[in-house]
């Protein structure tokens, strides 16, 4: 083919490309974009908020059994930080699962003399955990509900330390001590996320 002919060829084809162009932009301003918009996934945009609620998700009263609720409680007395509360829960269930002192249930762990301060029986703070329920109004309580949950269902899998961790201590709340006796030169256990140390710190293979 010649020169010419070529270009006549391409001059063609562009007028082609040109009206095709023309008529689809055409179609695509004649959609209801109203109509268009009801198909498309709605977003979200609810300002998120720190406190988890039980009663937001597909939990009920039914659901907050006697183990949830004395692991909520336990966790709560020991710290208003939900990544803190969570660690703590898994300590709890890592007595229970391994009858830690020969309990098996987490009532008896929780109320365990010597174990968790605020439920001693000498403890002022006793009385007030222990009365916690699904409905408390208190502030963070819904939360560490939820957590407490979420841990004690929780896949073998997501625990986030040996099984053999069923101690803790903060730094902060010792008396005339730096550490416990009990943790006999040990040292903490590693953690996946970043815990003050002066807060918590948790042992593993205490007997």
């Amino acid at each position: 083919m010649k020169p010419f002919a070529n270009k006549r060829v391409l001059g063609a084809a562009g007028v082609v490309l040109s009206v095709l162009l023309l008529a689809l932009s055409f179609a695509f301003n004649s959609v209801d974009r109203d109509a268009l918009a009801e198909t498309m996934p709605a977003v979200d945009t609810a300002p998120l908020t720190q406190e988890v609620s039980v009663k937001s998700t597909a939990f009920a009263s039914e659901d907050i059994k006697e183990d949830v609720l004395w692991l909520a409680r336990c966790i709560y007395s020991e710290t208003k930080r939900p990544d803190e509360q969570e660690l703590v829960a898994w300590v709890v269930r890592n007595r229970v699962e391994t009858g830690y002192r020969g309990l098996g249930s987490y009532r008896d762990a929780v109320l365990d003399p010597w174990q968790f301060s605020a439920f001693n029986t000498n403890s002022p703070k006793r009385r007030y955990y222990s009365a916690l329920d699904f409905d408390s109004k208190a502030k963070g309580w819904q939360t560490a509900l939820f957590i407490a949950y979420d841990v004690l269902h929780a896949p073998t899998y997501e625990r986030p330390f040996a099984k053999t961790t069923r101690h803790f201590y903060s730094e902060r709340s010792m008396r005339g001590a730096l550490k416990p006796a009990w943790t006999g030169g040990r040292r903490p256990v590693s953690l996946d996320r970043d815990i003050d140390p002066k807060r918590f710190r948790f042992y593993s293979g205490v007997s």
